[in-house]
C-alpha cells in the first residue's frame, strides 16, 4: 500500500504542462481548488471534469499512476460519505430501522466525494509535474510580497520543500523496515482494523528515530555549509515568465470566470 503513495513524488515527461513556471502551476492549482468548491449545476461540472481531463492528457502522467493516491485514503472517502448521507437532515428518501437518508443527505455525499477525489487528483497533476526544487523557488517568488510584512517566506518554502523531499524517502524506509519485521515474523496483513493498528507500533518506534536522524543529519549539513537562511542568496536558474505562461494565465481567468457565471445559471 506505501507503493500507492503519489504525494511528493515527480513524474519525468516532455509535457507543456511540466515546462511552465511554478507560480503559473501554483496560480492554476489555486483556481481549480476555488471552482471545484464552487460550482453548481451538471454544465458546470462537465466544464470542470474536461477542464481536468486535457490537463491529465497534456501532462502525459498516465491515469493510473496519478489515481494510485487515491487508495490510500479510500476509508477516509468512504467514512466521511456515510457521515454526510445519514447525518444531513431534509426530505427523506429511504429510512430503515433508524436510518433515515435524505435527498439533502445524497446530495450532500456525492458533492463532497466529487470534491475530494478531484482536489486530489488536481493536486497530483502539480506535484508529478513539478520538481520540490521548482516548488520551493515558485512558492517563495510567489509569497514574495509578504516579506514587506516580516513574514519570513524563504524559511516557510524550504520547511515545505523539506517535507515534500521526505515523504518518499520516509515511504522507502518503512517499506524497508516493515519487509525486515515481517522477516521476523510479524504480520500487518491479518486480523481487523484494531490488530492491524497494534501491529503497527513497532514499526513507528524505528521509523521515527530514523526521520529524526536524518533531520539531524541534514541540519548538521546545513551549518557546515553555512547555510544562514534566504538573506542575499541568489538562484541559479532565475524564474522567467514566456508566452506559454501568460497564455495559462489568460485561460485560467476565463475558466474561473465561466464557472462563476454557470453558478448564477445552473442547468
Amino acid at each position: 500500500m506505501l507503493r500507492e503513495i503519489t504525494l511528493g513524488q515527480y513524474y519525468p515527461a516532455d509535457s507543456p504542462i511540466h515546462k511552465l513556471d511554478p507560480r503559473t502551476k501554483l496560480f492554476t492549482t489555486m483556481i481549480y481548488i476555488i471552482s471545484i468548491f464552487c460550482f453548481k449545476g451538471p454544465v458546470a461540472f462537465a466544464v470542470i471534469t474536461a477542464a481536468l481531463a486535457m490537463v491529465i492528457y497534456l501532462s502525459k502522467v498516465p491515469f493510473s499512476y496519478m489515481v494510485r493516491g487515491l487508495k490510500t485514503i479510500v476509508f477516509i472517502l468512504i467514512f466521511a460519505g456515510i457521515l454526510n448521507l445519514f447525518m444531513t437532515p431534509g426530505r427523506e428518501l429511504v429510512s430503515f430501522w433508524k436510518l433515515t437518508i435524505s435527498y439533502e443527505g445524497a446530495k450532500n455525499a456525492s458533492l463532497m466525494l466529487f470534491r475530494m477525489i478531484y482536489l486530489i487528483i488536481g493536486t497530483s497533476v502539480m506535484t508529478l509535474t513539478t520538481t520540490p526544487n521548482q516548488l520551493t523557488d515558485g512558492l517563495e517568488a510567489a509569497l514574495k510580497p509578504m516579506k514587506k510584512i516580516k513574514v519570513p517566506v524563504h524559511e516557510i518554502a524550504m520547511m515545505m520543500s523539506i517535507a515534500l523531499r521526505f515523504i518518499p524517502i520516509l515511504i522507502e524506509e518503512t517499506d524497508k523496515i516493515m519487509k525486515a519485521q515481517m522477516a521476523r515474523g510479524a504480520d500487518f496483513e491479518s486480523g481487523g482494523l484494531i490488530k492491524k493498528t497494534k501491529a503497527m507500533i513497532p514499526l513507528l518506534v524505528p521509523l521515527f528515530v530514523s526521520a529524526f536522524r536524518r533531520a539531524n543529519d541534514l541540519a548538521l549539513a546545513m551549518e557546515a555549509r553555512c547555510y544562514s537562511g534566504g538573506e542575499g542568496r541568489t538562484k541559479m536558474l532565475p524564474l522567467k515568465y514566456e508566452n506559454r505562461d501568460r497564455i495559462t494565465y489568460v485561460i485560467s481567468i476565463v475558466y474561473l470566470v465561466a464557472i462563476c457565471v454557470l453558478r448564477r445559471f445552473p442547468f
